[in-house]
Formats: C-alpha cells, sequence, structure tokens
C-alpha cells in the first residue's frame, strides 16, 4: 500500500479499503504529502476520525469525504431550496436507507466494519439530515433503538434514531440491512412554511415488468430480474457519484475545500457513536465533540406568531364555505378562540 501511495505518478488516494484499514492509509498519505479522499464513514469510531482530521490537517493535504448522498440531483436541489428560505424554519429532518445487505464480505465483521447498518447507512442519513438543519447547528444528543432481527452477525441489521440539534430542530435516521425489495432512499423535511418529501431510488416513475426473457442488471441492490421492476436511468448520477468527484477534484484543484471533509466525517462519526451508546443504555446520549467549528450558544427560536396585541396567530385557514378562520391564543390568558372572517 505504501509503494502505491508514494509513488511520483500519484496526485490524489481515493481510500476504498475496508474501514478498519481507513486510518493507516490516511497516515501514509500525510506521510507522503499525498491528497486524499475517502469512503464512508471516516472511522470505525469519532476517536479513530479525529486522528485521521489532525493528521491531514497537521500534513496540510487536501481532504475529501466521500459522501455521496449530499451529491444526489434532487438532495442538491432540495438543499437549494432550504437554504433559500423555502421551507422556513427547519423544524424536523428524515432520511431512510434500507436494503437486504451489504456486497462484500468485510461489512458484516463487526471488527473491519466497527458496526452494523448504523454505521454502514446511518452515515448516509445523518449527513443528509444535518445538511438540512444546518451544518454549523450542533448536534447535542441522540436517542437510538437498534437490534440484530435477522442476519446471523455480532452487529445490528436495523436501527432508528433521533438526533436532537442545538436549535431545536431533529433529526431522524431508519436504516436497515433486512429491507426486502431493493434499495430504499427516502428523504423528508418539514419546515415552518412548507415540506420536501423526496424518493430518490427505489420508486423514481420508471417501471417495468419481464418475464425475466433477456434479463440482466436492474439497479443497486435489486433483488429480483422478473416481475415488476423499478430500474435507475443514470445509476452513477442518481447516486451523487459525479457530483460527488466533480467538487472534489474542482477544489483540489483550486486549492480549496471541497464541500465534504474529513471533519464533516468526524462530526458524522461522533453522532453516531452517541447512537450506539443510546442502543444499549436506552436513554438520550450526548454527541461528544471534542472539536467544533459551528455556531455555539444557539437556543430553540420563538415559534409564536404575532396577530396582533393580544394574540398569538395558532392557524389560519380557509374553509368550504369562503370565510377565512383563525384560531388565536390570548397572550395573557392563554385562552384560544376562533373568530371567522367573511370574506
Amino acid at each position: 500500500m505504501e509503494e502505491a501511495i508514494a509513488s511520483a505518478d500519484v496526485d490524489i488516494v481515493c481510500i476504498a479499503l475496508p474501514n478498519n484499514l481507513h486510518e493507516a492509509a490516511v497516515l501514509l498519505c500525510c506521510k507522503h504529502k499525498k491528497a486524499v479522499m475517502t469512503t464512508k464513514p471516516l472511522g470505525r469510531n469519532a476517536e479513530e476520525a479525529k486522528r485521521m482530521l489532525l493528521a491531514v490537517e497537521e500534513a496540510g493535504i487536501f481532504n475529501g469525504y466521500l459522501e455521496d448522498l449530499v451529491y444526489t440531483p434532487k438532495f442538491i436541489k432540495a438543499n437549494e431550496s432550504v437554504k433559500n428560505g423555502a421551507l422556513g424554519r427547519i423544524l424536523w429532518a428524515k432520511s431512510r436507507e434500507t436494503h437486504p445487505g451489504p456486497h462484500s464480505d468485510w461489512f458484516w465483521d463487526i471488527e473491519q466494519a466497527g458496526g452494523g447498518c448504523i454505521l454502514d447507512l446511518g452515515c448516509h442519513c445523518v449527513e443528509i439530515t444535518r445538511s438540512y438543519i444546518g451544518k454549523d447547528i450542533k448536534p447535542v444528543e441522540v436517542m437510538c433503538w437498534a437490534d440484530t432481527q435477522v442476519k446471523p452477525i455480532d452487529a445490528e441489521d436495523h436501527a432508528i434514531g433521533l438526533v436532537k440539534y442545538e436549535n431545536g430542530a431533529i433529526g431522524q435516521f431508519e436504516v436497515s440491512w433486512t429491507f426486502r425489495g431493493g434499495l430504499d432512499l427516502r428523504d423528508e423535511v418539514m419546515g415552518t412554511e412548507g415540506t420536501i418529501w423526496i424518493n430518490s431510488f427505489l420508486r423514481t416513475g420508471f417501471d417495468m415488468f419481464t418475464t425475466g426473457k433477456g434479463a440482466d442488471y436492474v439497479a443497486e441492490k435489486a433483488e429480483s430480474n422478473t416481475g415488476w421492476l423499478f430500474p435507475v436511468g443514470d445509476e452513477l448520477n442518481e447516486l451523487g457519484y459525479n457530483h460527488m468527484f466533480m467538487d472534489m477534484f474542482n477544489a483540489m484543484e483550486k486549492g480549496e475545500a471541497p464541500k465534504e471533509t474529513f471533519y464533516d466525517g468526524y462530526v458524522v462519526n461522533a453522532i453516531l457513536d452517541a447512537a450506539y451508546r443510546s442502543a444499549k443504555t436506552k436513554f438520550w446520549e450526548p454527541v461528544q465533540l471534542e472539536i467544533w467549528r459551528g455556531k455555539t450558544g444557539l437556543s430553540k427560536e420563538s415559534h409564536l406568531i404575532e396577530y396582533d396585541a393580544d394574540h398569538y396567530l395558532v392557524k389560519e385557514e380557509m374553509t368550504h364555505y369562503g370565510a377565512r378562520k383563525l384560531i388565536l391564543k390570548n397572550k395573557q390568558t392563554g385562552k384560544i378562540i376562533e373568530q371567522i372572517l367573511e370574506s
């Protein structure tokens, strides 16, 4: 490995190794001053990720975190809408990735992989929801359920988690290696002014039926090539790889940081560490971030909407008979009243 990394022909190293080998490869890149990008997760835990982050920064080398699902065309468009305020203040962001399980043997070995579906898939979902909520908003605690429901492995094959952020927003992840029917990638974002639903892979509007004659590869982690199938038109693009590598190489050429760096990988690992602790304790567990470069000291934003000097607005709607209905709360007494405004 060192001979390949040290080669004079190498400008940048792409680490696509089992998780337990990431750190050794990164340290060799630091030793030989090679730009580096690595597949997710950055480390098996936050401590490994922190060592890699500090190493590349001390070495002064380019570092990129290959989180492809924040580069998908649908995510990029959705996140632009969020940043432009189309949804108002983000209250809740959910991401789901489920499928029948990874391709390679090492994923199923807890020593090599570091965990199960939380680490393998949760890293995607956490960075997706964190991006919608704001990567500069500090994650503070996690509640997680996890279990090994189907597979004969030592790690978890199914998990659901909640991530609480300092500004009051909630991130949610649903991950599984036990889902039957293919690769299911879905996001949902809710704000004070709107909602986004994204179905990225399993049902994209391309439906096909076949008896199986002449059928071959259908889509990533598809379980069948007969019956009703859901192919993907441009799989590499739909999974974000084109945009991801374009961002990495453009940033490297310009001497800038890419959208996703080792720092992002470290934050994700810290959140997932808290998820694993919570799955064991059954309590909310704090996110232990020894390195934090975002905002601090935030509190939950006020949800109160002024209607007049005496009332807050609870809800406004148009009735079926054409009148505007207002639900108001008295500021002093707290009493809820209903007011009809004739059109």
